[in-house]
């Protein structure tokens, strides 16, 4: 049974997550996006309650995204699966690498299928996108939590 700790983790990652994509929302869909939100996805290096965070938010906010069930569900997984990646990462430095990757290859191979976008030029908007969200905010906020030894729920010698 998982403690109330982690449950509060979880959730609070989850609804930030999902609140920032709303909050920003003009910018956080489609192929051409700087999802903010993406920058808490460093979070799974520190803390493994975050990865179920990120996967729910993901979830809740693709409800609202508009493109329906395919984003639900293939966004989620590729976040569930970036956040699993990121939680193994060695170095902080490498934290951001899984979900600029996955995202940009998962993501932009069902907007292709969906809607014959042109897939590598997808790969470009996604990955810099993504870029931005998780080098450009996530790692300084990971180095922040880091030095300050704010939010470290893990057992790896950081």
């Amino acid at each position: 049974m998982l403690k109330t700790n982690y449950l509060v983790r979880m959730a609070f990652i989850a609804a930030l997550y999902t609140t920032i994509n709303l909050v920003f929302a003009p910018i956080s869909y489609g192929p051409m996006q700087v999802r903010i939100a993406e920058a808490l996805t460093v979070l799974p290096y520190i803390d493994p309650a975050a990865i179920g965070g990120l996967f729910l938010g993901c979830i809740l906010a693709n409800l609202w995204g508009g493109l329906g069930i395919a984003d639900v569900l293939g966004g989620s997984l590729c976040t569930l699966i970036a956040a699993l990646l990121t939680y193994k990462m060695k170095r902080p430095i490498y934290a951001p690498m899984p979900p600029v990757v996955i995202n940009s290859l998962g993501v932009s191979l069902y907007l292709h299928i969906l809607f014959k976008l042109p897939y590598w030029l997808t790969v470009s908007y996604i990955f810099m996108g993504q870029l931005i969200a998780c080098y450009l905010l996530g790692y300084p906020l990971l180095l922040v939590f880091l030095k300050r030894k704010i939010w470290i729920y893990t057992d790896k010698k950081i």
